[in-house]
């Protein structure tokens, strides 16, 4: 016996397909911003088109509200745990490197707020201040909405709101950002020089007060605590090449920024991306950690299965909107 609903939920299931590729990058995107990381971001991702597939869709006047609504309830959900797994990660955490640029194997929402810089600003801030920040700041979602996903009144939303707003801009003003083309210059001068094993062209490129920031997570060696002092991070910086010469170093793009990838025995040693002010690296920092080099494995047919609407050669990508522009609702 035939199921008299499914023409109307093909239609739907056919609606939401051709909506979804559209929708996609801002659903991941939120996630992304909210966690951190790549792998949660695409098991989030997963969710919210498992639930918008099994959902009644006639009543929602904005799909794409909707989607990136349900992606934060569920990122909310998991960046409350997520903070308790931190406090007893292994070393510094750094954000999950997300490749972006036109080497990205699926379409990004790429702003300020992907950068790994922002994304430690966003860690300081409690959980409900990140997801009103990212979602009213970020994606302009009203905060009507983002009150339902807290489970608290639209005044205190916003409230939320413009206190990690505050707190970012006051945390920003404390890190000034070099152009692009200037931090492209300083990191392809210091990727030169730790190829040649430089010392001095390595201290020259170091701020005086350098901090050097590892992350291994207990999967490799790396430094359990911030290495400080241009000329120490320099002298680290040689013994390291020296000892584990890596094959190739590659400049990408990750987050939004140039960084650096290096490759031993044909696998993806780390990525390290860089804060540079005048001229000088004032932070350098390196991820280490293998479980958290996901978006840089290229996608081939024996990966992992890909979303309904993904476009793994599409390399263009739109911003998600300028921090701090977004009118109140």
């Amino acid at each position: 016996m035939g199921d008299g609903h499914a023409p109307e939920r093909w239609r739907q299931e056919d609606l939401l397909g051709a909506e979804w590729e559209t929708h996609r990058p801002a659903v991941f995107g939120v996630a992304y911003r909210l966690l951190g990381s790549v792998a949660d971001a695409e098991d989030v991702t997963q969710d919210v088109w498992l639930r918008a597939a099994g959902a009644d869709l006639r009543e929602v006047n904005d799909l794409r509200a909707w989607l990136v609504t349900v992606s934060a309830r569920r990122s909310y959900d998991i960046l409350k745990s997520a903070r308790l797994r931190r406090e007893t990660y292994v070393g510094p955490w750094l954000p999950e490197p997300l490749l972006t640029g036109p080497d990205a194997a699926e379409p990004v929402l790429v702003d300020e707020s992907v950068g790994s810089a922002m994304l430690l600003i966003m860690e300081e801030l409690s959980p409900p201040e990140r997801v009103s920040f990212v979602l009213h700041d970020v994606f302009g979602v009203a905060f009507a909405r983002i009150a339902e996903v807290l489970d608290v009144s639209a005044p205190a939303a916003r409230q939320l709101a413009s206190r990690a707003r505050r707190r970012v801009a006051k945390a920003k003003e404390s890190v000034p950002q070099a152009p692009r083309a200037e931090r492209e210059r300083v990191l392809a001068a210091f990727r030169a020089a730790y190829e040649a094993g430089d010392l001095a062209g390595l201290v020259r490129l170091l701020h005086p007060d350098a901090v050097f920031v590892t992350d291994g997570g207990g999967e490799v060696f790396a430094a359990r605590k911030p290495l400080h002092g241009g000329e120490r991070i320099a002298g680290v910086m040689v013994r390291l090449v020296r000892q584990w010469r890596p094959d190739r170093i590659d400049v990408v793009e990750v987050g939004g920024e140039p960084a650096l990838v290096l490759h031993r025995r044909g696998r993806v040693h780390c990525v390290d991306t860089a804060e540079i002010t005048d001229g000088l690296i004032t932070v350098y920092r390196r991820v280490l950690n293998p479980g958290k080099f996901s978006s840089l494995r290229p996608s081939h047919p024996a990966g992992p299965a890909r979303l309904p609407g993904e476009n793994p050669g599409r390399g263009a990508h739109r911003g998600a909107g300028h921090i701090g522009e977004a009118k109140e609702s």
